[in-house]
């Protein structure tokens, strides 16, 4: 018998996505991998320099639109989703009225979830190989040129949003998500229509205008851009727009009328644990060594980014927080520090404190 041939994929197919869901998911779909539409938006946002110092996009564009050119012999790809909202996190939006706190996007509040998220997707292909015998699969959770959004969207797994995020009308948008190329000819489930409407919500509220469009965005602008993924200074012009966020934004989420339906988290390790980074303040921040920042945010998505670049966000937000003398104190304590970035920002922030007492 040709098992390939005479296996009831369908049958499959479905307790795949009740595996998913007994394993903590909240969903479970499946996609064909098959890009083209978006290939061509991605190869135009390229074009025009809207991925800003993120080259690794430009390097393996077709591989990100084209499964089976990372995963030889890739048909179908199962997409996961986990929420992440901290629900006992202090309120963002108190958070980001209060400029002497530290805002920091509230996926990252908790521990890491690349680990988690690939752990339990490679629990749930051994649970398929168990029930099916050995096939060609691999494991994602932003971990490799993986268009995670699309994949998503695809399976039925919520709609992309005007600003760029998957959508869902049961939970939002804030949750990860994971894949799995595999081989096996899965039939697709359903994609969803969209439910944004007329509402540019996330459009009005983003700080830098970074979403220019209905569904584009310019990183250039966006501010997870640039606490996170830029290395050098962060333009002058856009540096009081970034208020006291130091690593990420959440503004195009927290506007949206569909994060209402937001739920907790089941998961412990995205609970907020340790630092208080969902309320912290910016001077006590400020004041971690390089050794402290390694050892506190052991284990924390935030510890990617460098000792080098957290100083820099922090005094971005410093310059742009009500003029104190524990803020300049802390300023001027770095105003000598070894690394050119931060002392140019340490400056910036000087001034823009000084600015403050006239």
């Amino acid at each position: 018998m040709n098992d390939r041939v005479d296996r009831d994929w369908h049958a499959l197919a479905a307790s795949v996505c009740a595996w998913g869901r007994e394993m903590g998911f909240d969903a479970i779909g499946i996609a064909d991998a098959e890009l083209s539409r978006e290939e061509a938006r991605l190869v135009d946002w390229l074009a025009a320099g809207r991925h800003g110092e993120m080259d690794y996009m430009a390097r393996h564009a077709v591989t990100r639109a084209r499964p089976a050119s990372l995963v030889a012999g890739t048909i179908s790809v199962i997409s996961a989703r986990m929420n992440y909202w901290p629900g006992a996190a202090r309120d963002a939006h108190t958070v980001l009225a209060e400029p002497e706190l530290a805002y920091v996007s509230r996926y990252a509040t908790g521990r890491d979830y690349h680990k988690l998220l690939r752990a339990r997707l490679a629990a749930l292909a051994a649970r398929i190989e168990d029930a099916i015998g050995p096939f060609g699969y691999r494991v994602f959770s932003d971990s490799a040129p993986v268009m995670e959004v699309a994949l998503a969207a695809k399976s039925g797994l919520g709609w992309r949003g005007k600003h760029t995020l998957l959508l869902t009308r049961d939970m939002g948008s804030l949750f990860f998500l994971g894949d799995i190329y595999t081989d096996l000819p899965l039939p697709p489930t359903d994609a969803v229509s969209a439910h944004c409407g007329s509402c540019t919500a996330c459009i009005d509220v983003c700080p830098t205008k970074a979403i220019v469009a209905a569904y584009e965005l310019d990183a250039r602008r966006c501010i997870s851009y640039l606490t996170i993924e830029h290395h050098g200074a962060i333009p002058e012009e856009l540096r009081p727009l970034i208020g006291n966020r130091i690593y990420g934004c959440d503004d195009c989420q927290l506007v949206c009328p569909w994060n209402r339906y937001a739920q907790m988290t089941r998961e412990n390790d995205f609970a907020v644990v340790r630092n208080g980074l969902d309320c912290a303040s910016l001077v006590v921040l400020f004041g971690w060594t390089a050794d402290e920042f390694d050892r506190r945010l052991e284990g924390s998505a935030i510890r990617r980014i460098g000792h080098q670049r957290w100083l820099r966000n922090i005094a971005v937000a410093l310059g742009n927080a009500p003029r104190s003398e524990a803020a300049v104190a802390a300023l001027n304590a770095r105003a000598d520090d070894p690394s050119p970035l931060v002392r140019e920002h340490v400056q910036w922030a000087l001034a823009q404190q000084a600015s403050c007492a006239n």
